[in-house]
């Protein structure tokens, strides 16, 4: 283990944290210790919005289900599908402890874990839309598991992902994507705030792309 790694499971949970996370080991430890105060010490706290973007687009975009949320967490996004009427929903996370909070929101039709780096236990086409907020960021995923996303979508399913844009840039995102070209009928991307008006500290203005690709 490194250093960095010693640090972060002595250190609070908190997004510098999150942000400096190596490996799903790091990942579990640190959003165990997160998972009960998560929607009140960040999500409340910070005016998270990304959630309620996501869920936002995505119904702009279609109305169809099941759809699958990658790296569900403590459930935001899908409280925000079913205040929208959307469904049915599915969730996975890489942190148990997470999905357990999850799971107490009673949105979720079925939740399990996985590392989104890897291969998920999801047949092929199996979802007519996936979402992700907050996942596709520093320390997290990174574009690699685009390719997966869009297996898992039937084609003409729709994946609505933000991406933290200082991540889209360092990893590389617009480079991948533009390999799985043939996979994909419609792509755009929308610049938009992480953060509402009340968030403070130094990452109060940071921003995402709202990724918006088409299975073809």
């Amino acid at each position: 283990m490194s250093a960095l790694s010693m640090k972060i499971m002595t250190d609070k949970p908190d997004l510098q944290n999150a942000y400096a996370l190596e490996g799903p080991n790091g990942a579990k430890k640190l959003y165990a210790d997160w998972a009960g105060t998560y929607d009140k010490s960040f999500a409340e706290e910070m005016a998270y919005r990304l959630p309620k973007s996501v869920a936002d687009a995505y119904q702009s975009l279609s109305q169809e289900g099941p759809i699958l949320d990658l790296g569900a967490g403590t459930g935001l996004v899908g409280e925000c599908l079913t205040h929208l009427g959307l469904g049915p929903v599915d969730g996975t996370d890489i942190s148990p402890d997470m999905l357990r909070q999850a799971r107490g929101k009673n949105v979720y039709r079925r939740l399990f874990e996985s590392d989104l780096t890897q291969r998920l236990a999801v047949e092929d086409g199996a979802y007519s839309g996936a979402v992700s907020a907050g996942t596709f960021t520093n320390g997290h995923v990174g574009p690699e598991a685009i390719a997966e996303v869009l297996r898992i979508l039937k084609p003409g399913g729709w994946a609505v992902l933000s991406v933290n844009s200082h991540h889209w840039e360092a990893m590389g995102f617009e480079a991948v994507i533009d390999r799985l070209e043939n996979s994909i009928s419609e792509r755009r991307k929308i610049d938009i705030p992480i953060y509402g008006a009340d968030a403070s500290g130094e990452h109060a203005n940071d921003r995402a792309w709202l990724l918006q690709l088409r299975r073809s």
